[in-house]
């Protein structure tokens, strides 16, 4: 019988180790900096932003950001790439509607048919969940041959600016387990407001393959420091973006006048420790029932109505935001 329970003892010891290896096991491939040219913010000018013929959005581009949302990473495959709407761009000093329940609820009963009745009955006072992500973007200046893409030496013309990526993660968390996530990562990010963007863009003088400003970025909520980054520890060039653009959507041109938000660094509100999501997706927990563990948790760094939101990177200006109730 000693024999036995030792036995039993040692089987359990042995499995729990392994489920704390399993929950707790670093990544198999860290993500790190691409190789970048950094410009010269003195050699260059500015040029006023206009409105975009489209909007493309980079996820997971910052190690931070890939940490904090316990996110998986591999090298060789593309980040998540998603559509946003063109419609959501707004400059400095603008008000940006609080979205309320009923309107989150038609917004996602109108992406998938009948998700709203679920909705309706299980989170009848859905929360935003509201997000601030401080961004690097680029414009393209002129239209773009996908096939040029490939050669080393291609050095395309792009202006760069300061944006707010703000996300309604509760419609994001709607997204898991679904074959189109990123698309629900789209639709959370494209209700009106949620894309302050700076005035003018930064155009280098002589554009080179790799070239970025290299430079500090941040994002304040009503005074107090959320992100800070360099955009230099970015993990992929602007060429490579646009490649992961041009192979999720080859029926989009990569025409004059595109914007692409580059990523955020980490510090954003929504955060979830690596093991806790190991285990929820060890144990098959449905989208709702992470939905709600979210709405139910800490919530108390997603915005609310009355905050301010500054983004700003060096020699790209600032933008600021007000939540507004809808």
């Amino acid at each position: 019988m000693r024999t036995t329970l030792l036995s039993v003892a040692a089987v359990l010891l042995l499995s729990l180790a392994a489920l704390g290896y399993f929950l707790f096991r670093p990544l198999s491939d860290v993500p790190v900096p691409a190789d970048f040219q950094c410009y010269d913010l003195g050699q260059g000018a500015y040029v006023p932003l206009d409105a975009p013929t489209q909007t493309f959005g980079i996820g997971l581009s910052y190690a931070g950001h890939i940490e904090e949302t316990a996110s998986s990473f591999d090298p060789d495959a593309a980040p998540p790439v998603f559509v946003k709407s063109r419609t959501s761009l707004v400059r400095s000093g603008a008000e940006v509607s609080f979205p309320t329940p009923e309107f989150l609820i038609e917004s996602a009963d109108a992406f998938e048919l009948g998700l709203g009745d679920t909705l309706r009955s299980d989170f009848p006072d859905l929360a935003p969940l509201l997000d601030y992500e401080v961004e690097m973007g680029m414009v393209l200046l002129e239209d773009i041959d996908p096939s040029r893409l490939d050669d080393p030496s291609f050095a395309p013309r792009l202006g760069f600016f300061i944006a707010n990526d703000l996300s309604a993660r509760s419609i994001g968390i709607l997204g898991e387990g679904r074959p189109n996530r990123h698309a629900y990562w789209g639709l959370s990010k494209s209700f009106p407001g949620f894309m302050p963007v700076a005035d003018k863009a930064w155009v280098p003088e002589k554009p080179m393959p790799n070239g970025i400003p290299c430079v500090e970025i941040e994002s304040l909520v009503n005074g107090e420091v959320r992100q800070h980054q360099s955009t230099a520890d970015l993990i992929y060039t602007p060429v490579q973006m646009l490649r992961f653009i041009h192979a999720k959507f080859p029926e989009a041109p990569l025409s004059k006048g595109t914007i692409v938000l580059m990523g955020t660094p980490g510090g954003v509100a929504m955060s979830t420790p690596r093991w806790l999501v190991r285990l929820g997706n060890l144990v098959g927990m449905s989208r709702f029932r992470k939905l709600a563990a979210k709405l139910d948790g800490d919530t108390s760094r997603f915005l609310e109505v009355g905050d301010e939101v500054t983004v700003r990177g060096q020699g790209l200006g600032k933008v600021s935001v007000t939540i507004a109730a809808q």
